[in-house]
C-alpha cells in the first residue's frame, strides 16, 4: 500500500498522507513521494490547484521518530526533509489544505506555506520542538512570530501545548472550522472554484503575497543546522526513550 496518494480531478490535485495506523507520521520515503507528487504538480498545465490532506483520523502527526532516529536528515543540506520543504515554500500553485485531525510538528508548520487551510473541528495541532529536544523547522521561526507576534508565539514554541481548531483560526493558523464529516465535500467546492479561476492571476497574486522567497530559505537553512545538530544530540535521544517507555523526558540532567 502506498503511503502517499495522489490523484487528480477537474484541475485539482489530492496529494493524502496515508499511513493512518501510524496517524500519518513522515518518514523519509514519504518526504521523498510528496515531493515528486509536487513537482509533477507544478508541471502540469492542466492542475490549477493542490490539496494536502491524510487518512484517516490524522492531518500527520509529524516525522517518524525512529525513521529519524536510524537516519538523521541533514535539513540544512540536502535530504528529503529540505527538498519537501523548498518544494512546499516554492510551489507556485495554489496550495490547499485540509486538515482532517491531528497535525503536529510539521503537521502545522507546512501550513504557513499553504494559501488556504480549512480544519476540522476535531483538528488538534502543536509544534512540541522543545519537547522533543528539537528547534522550530519549515521557517516557522520566522514566519510564527511575524503573523501572531513574538509572546504568542514563544508560548506556543516554549511550551509545545496543542491548540484546537477553533483556537488556530483565531490566531490565523486556519481560514476555517467546519464539522470533520463535511471537510473534504467543502474544501473539494474551495478548489474547484480556485480551478475554474484564472490561473496566470492566481500565481500571480500569491506570488504578490508570498514573502521574501530568499528569508524564507536562509531561515530553513539556518534552522535545520540547529535541528540537526539536536537531533544528534541527547536532548532529543532522551526524549524519544521517554517517548517509548511512556514517561516524562528529564531534561534536567542536562546543563542549561
Amino acid at each position: 500500500m502506498s503511503e502517499i496518494l495522489t490523484s487528480t480531478l477537474d484541475g485539482v490535485t489530492t496529494i493524502t498522507f496515508n499511513r493512518p495506523d501510524k496517524k500519518n507520521a513522515l518518514t523519509l520515503a514519504m518526504y521523498d513521494a510528496i515531493v515528486d507528487a509536487l513537482n509533477a504538480a507544478a508541471a502540469d498545465p492542466a492542475v490549477r490547484v493542490v490539496v494536502l490532506t491524510g487518512a484517516g483520523d490524522a492531518f500527520t502527526s509529524g516525522n517518524d521518530l525512529i525513521d529519524f532516529m536510524r537516519n538523521p536528515p541533514d535539513i540544512a543540506g540536502e535530504s528529503p526533509v529540505s527538498r519537501f520543504l523548498a518544494a512546499i515554500s516554492s510551489f507556485p500553485k495554489i496550495l490547499v489544505a485540509a486538515v482532517n485531525g491531528l497535525g503536529v510538528g510539521v503537521g502545522m508548520t507546512m501550513l504557513l506555506h499553504c494559501d488556504l487551510v480549512y480544519a476540522a473541528d476535531t483538528a488538534r495541532l502543536s509544534m512540541p520542538f522543545t519537547q522533543l529536544g528539537l528547534v522550530p523547522e519549515a521557517a516557522s521561526s520566522l514566519l510564527v512570530p511575524a503573523m501572531i507576534g513574538h509572546r504568542k508565539a514563544a508560548e506556543l514554541f516554549l511550551f509545545g501545548d496543542t491548540v484546537d481548531a477553533a483556537r488556530a483560526a483565531q490566531l490565523g493558523f486556519v481560514n476555517e472550522v467546519v464539522p470533520a464529516a463535511a471537510l473534504a465535500d467543502h474544501v473539494a467546492a474551495k478548489a474547484r472554484r480556485l480551478a475554474a479561476a484564472a490561473p496566470t492571476a492566481l500565481r500571480l497574486t500569491k506570488q504578490l503575497m508570498k514573502p521574501a522567497i530568499a528569508d524564507i530559505a536562509q531561515r530553513m537553512k539556518d534552522e535545520g543546522a540547529l535541528f540537526g545538530e539536536q537531533l544528534r544530540g541527547p536532548e532529543f535521544a532522551e526524549a524519544v526513550a521517554a517517548f517509548f517507555a511512556k514517561r516524562k523526558p528529564d531534561f534536567q540532567q542536562f546543563a542549561a
